[in-house]
This record gives structure tokens, C-alpha cells and sequence, in this order.
């Protein structure tokens, strides 16, 4: 009986267990859409700003800025976009590994690189590795994603980045393809490289006050934390889709054990009624 009564708890334990992730799969498939939706309505705010740019720097050929030029990469900062919670499949972990073996394989040492790490699995990873961290605490990577968490964040680079104490800005994170899918991505934001001057005929026509130059520096930054921002809520989207499907086969798998433990309690249950059936009838028979 000891026996039967072991199984029966299994089978009760991961029932409540399958009732949490189920639970916990709903939640995140009600967060995807809302982040995805999130996600698809910034882009035409970011695509105005992109727009506005090209066509500053297409009037204005003779134009430069220290964000647009290249040069000789002594120093790279990193950012490294992660989740502040588990339970998200390998969400973490192939952003983590990937970043891992960039720098094993591009840096000889700890002076040539930082990082800037979004999110505590991130941050944890990076303290734990002793990376020279940029952020001295961990920067929150919340449900409801706001510049002002990551603002203070993306200035530090830009000043870095203006000072010369860095030459390039790589962002490290989970790229959403689909609610099944998701990809490893880098993305380098400094210096700028996406900006295409549009042809002169087809050109909207501006006024800038008070000069093109104040424009820019103004606009340019501004386009960074734009790019930030757009690139936190695709990982914010590939994390919950990621910690769904992740809940979604752990309600898969506890059902297959509830059935396995199930068959198990009712062979292990007739095996005992089966014993006790051959006792009565063998003291029955001893009996007469």
C-alpha cells in the first residue's frame, strides 16, 4: 500500500505542477501579443527619425559626425540583452554562449572590451565571469520596456564612444522570427552604418533651425536610443514566446508522466487486489 500511495502523490504533485506551467503558458501567450503589437507600432516612430536623417545628411554631403565615422577598433562595448527570470527555455543560455565565445575569440584580454548587460541573467553571468561591466547594477529588463530604463545606460556608450575610450558598440540578443522561433543576433549601433542618404529628386523638403548641424547632433542620439529601444522589445518578444513554448512542453511532458504514473497505479493497484483475491481463496480452501 506504501507503494500505491507513493505513486498516487507523484501523480497528484505533477498535476499541480502541470496546472502551474499551463497557467504560466497562457500568461506569456497574452504578454507576446501585447509586446509583439508594442513592437510593430514603434517602427514607423523609428522610421521617421531614419527618415528625417537621410535626408539631412543627402542635402548636406560635406556633413560628419563622430557617431557616423569608422575607425581603428581598440575598445568595444558590448551590450548583452537578457531576461531577469528562468523558465524561458534556452532563451538565456544562446545569448550567453554566444556572447561567451565572441569574446574568446576576439579579445586577448579585459582592456579591450566592456559590457553593458540588460537584464539580471545578464548582469549575474557577466559578475560571475568577472567581465568589466559598464553597469554597476543590474538594469531591469521589465514587461513594460521604457527608454528610461536603459537611457542613463545608452548615454554612458555615446559618451564613451564621443571621448574615444571606445570604437565600436556591438548589442547582443534574442531576434524574434516566429512564436516557434527565435535567433542569436548582433547589431552594431556605433558607429551608425544604416543611414542611406536618399536621392536629391526624391527628397520631402526641410527647414532647419537653427542649423543642419545642431539637427543632427540632436537627432543622432536620439536614432541610437530608438535603435535600443526597437532591439529590447524584439528580445522582449522572443522571450516570451520562448518562455511559452518552453511552459507549453513542460505541460506536455507532465501530462505523459501523469499518464505513465496513472498506468503504473492501476497495474500496481490490480497486483494488490490480485494478492489479497489469492489469500482469501488460499485460507478459504485451508479452511474447508
Amino acid at each position: 500500500m506504501a507503494a500505491l500511495r507513493d505513486i498516487k502523490n507523484k501523480i497528484e504533485a505533477t498535476r499541480k505542477t502541470s496546472q502551474i506551467t499551463k497557467a504560466m503558458n497562457m500568461v506569456s501567450a497574452s504578454k507576446l501579443r501585447k509586446v509583439e503589437r508594442k513592437h510593430r507600432n514603434f517602427q514607423p516612430i523609428k522610421n521617421q527619425v531614419k527618415s528625417v536623417l537621410e535626408n539631412i545628411l543627402s542635402s548636406h554631403p560635406d556633413m560628419t559626425h563622430p557617431l557616423l565615422q569608422k575607425r581603428e577598433i581598440k575598445r568595444t562595448g558590448y551590450i548583452i540583452v537578457t531576461s531577469d527570470r528562468g523558465l524561458a527555455g534556452p532563451y538565456n543560455s544562446n545569448v550567453l554562449k554566444h556572447f561567451q565565445k565572441k569574446i574568446n575569440e576576439e579579445h586577448k584580454d579585459k582592456e579591450t572590451y566592456i559590457v553593458g548587460a540588460i537584464g539580471f541573467k545578464g548582469f549575474a553571468f557577466c559578475k560571475r565571469s568577472k567581465h568589466p561591466l559598464l553597469n554597476k547594477e543590474s538594469i531591469n529588463s521589465r514587461d513594460e520596456v521604457q527608454f528610461i530604463d536603459f537611457q542613463a545606460m545608452s548615454k554612458a556608450f555615446i559618451e564613451l564612444y564621443l571621448d574615444g575610450k571606445i570604437d565600436k558598440i556591438t548589442i547582443i540578443y534574442s531576434h524574434y522570427v516566429n512564436s516557434m522561433t527565435s535567433r542569436v543576433q548582433e547589431e552594431t549601433i556605433l558607429p551608425i552604418q544604416d543611414l542611406i542618404p536618399q536621392r536629391q529628386e526624391f527628397q520631402p523638403e526641410y527647414l532647419l533651425e537653427p542649423s543642419a548641424e545642431v539637427v543632427i547632433n540632436e537627432l543622432l542620439p536620439i536614432y541610437i536610443e530608438n535603435t535600443l529601444y526597437g532591439i529590447i522589445l524584439d528580445a522582449k518578444t522572443s522571450e516570451h514566446a520562448s518562455r511559452m513554448t518552453a511552459m507549453k512542453s513542460a505541460t506536455d511532458n507532465a501530462s505523459e508522466v501523469i499518464q505513465k504514473q496513472t498506468l503504473q497505479f492501476n497495474r500496481a493497484r490490480q497486483a494488490a487486489i490480485t494478492k489479497e483475491l489469492t489469500d482469501i481463496i488460499g485460507g478459504a480452501n485451508a479452511v474447508s
